[in-house]
């Protein structure tokens, strides 16, 4: 049986990628342990070894030949030794095979059981590996299952030939958003965690990280670092700013994001279920930064305050609503932008 089983670890290895030395190692610690409990008395000298050079399995108890026996379990006197090996000298070891045909049930079973954990968590350990590498990253998903009860998604992420399954929480739904079993959706992962069983991978669909990750996807000038994103301020499934600059004088930053009649913007906006994009100039001037981030709104003024973290923008009386934004919103996404407390005036009054 020898061959076929060394051919079995090696399917193992093509197969699942698990390391060939892992098995043996694992598969040998769980021989050694069903031949301690078939031997208990002889435990303390039970050995095993994988030879898969010469495909070979052994198991042996092996004794230390001593001059004063001072543990009868793992020694044998030189006296008793050279009634076994008559050249044998002091120091050297005494090998007796075991016969494995008479191996119990019991401990067979243990160590087929031993086998197949250290199976599962090898392919646990090569998951983890694959997907923590992708932590911060966009990854493709199909939705399996949605529970009706908590709002929560049961997505099926790959990366490269490996497969898992992450929850999509209801907190890190885009809101509003309407998912269906089979949906091709996708989504940032936050974190890679170990756990007992398979590893749990945090996903989101709010995560402003998944914006950035989109843009440069449908970018290749943000890709490439020619045009790069400053500041991310979203409020998942309504709307987003983001700041761009770009590090070449010919390129326009806005116009590369949105690209050509919008095609690059509209492709994000369609992946994000319709969520409104602003894309503003990115400025080292504050005021002019300012200015630009309470887009759409015209700005007459920005004045800023002697704390060096706020400031008051002074805006057309008609043009109020729109820079403050619905429920503030505007305004409130302007401010995480460019990190500036922004307080808004009417030209009439100022």
């Amino acid at each position: 049986m020898n061959p076929e089983f060394f051919a079995a670890i090696a399917d193992i290895e093509k197969e699942k990628g698990i390391p060939r030395s892992y098995m043996i190692e694992k598969i040998e610690q769980a021989l050694l342990a069903a031949l301690k409990k078939d031997y208990p008395s002889n435990a303390e000298c039970a050995r095993v070894e994988l030879d898969p050079v010469e495909k070979t399995v052994v198991m042996f108890m092996e004794r230390e030949v001593v001059e004063t026996v001072e543990n009868p379990k793992t020694q044998y006197s030189i006296e008793e030794a050279r009634k076994i090996k008559k050249d044998i000298e002091v120091g050297e070891f005494i090998r007796e095979p075991v016969d494995t045909t008479k191996f119990g049930r019991i401990a067979a079973q243990a160590a087929k059981q031993v086998i197949i954990q250290g199976i599962r968590e090898a392919e646990r350990n090569i998951v983890y590996d694959e997907f923590t590498s992708k932590e911060h990253e966009i990854l493709t998903g199909i939705v399996q299952r949605i529970d009706p009860r908590t709002g929560s998604v049961a997505i099926q992420i790959s990366s490269n030939a490996e497969n898992t399954e992450a929850m999509l929480s209801a907190g890190e739904r885009i809101p509003g958003e309407y998912l269906r079993d089979g949906d091709r959706i996708k989504v940032y992962v936050i974190e890679v965690k170990k756990s007992t069983r398979d590893p749990l991978i945090l996903i989101s669909r709010t995560h402003p990280g998944l914006v950035k990750r989109l843009f440069e996807l449908e970018v290749p000038e943000i890709a490439e670092g020619i045009v790069e994103i400053r500041s991310i301020a979203r409020e998942a499934g309504n709307r987003t700013k983001i700041a761009v600059e770009s590090n070449e004088p010919d390129i326009e930053p806005i116009g590369a994001c949105v690209g050509s009649k919008g095609s690059r913007v509209n492709e994000i906006v369609k992946e994000l279920s319709g969520e409104k994009i602003d894309i503003v100039r990115y400025n080292e001037d504050p005021t002019e930064y300012i200015a630009s981030a309470l887009a759409p709104s015209d700005v007459v003024e920005v004045i800023m305050n002697e704390d060096g973290k706020s400031c008051r923008v002074i805006v057309p009386d008609n043009q109020l609503s729109l820079a403050i934004g619905k429920e503030g919103q505007n305004v409130r996404l302007a401010a995480r932008l460019t990190g500036y407390k922004i307080d808004i005036k009417p030209q009439s009054q100022a």
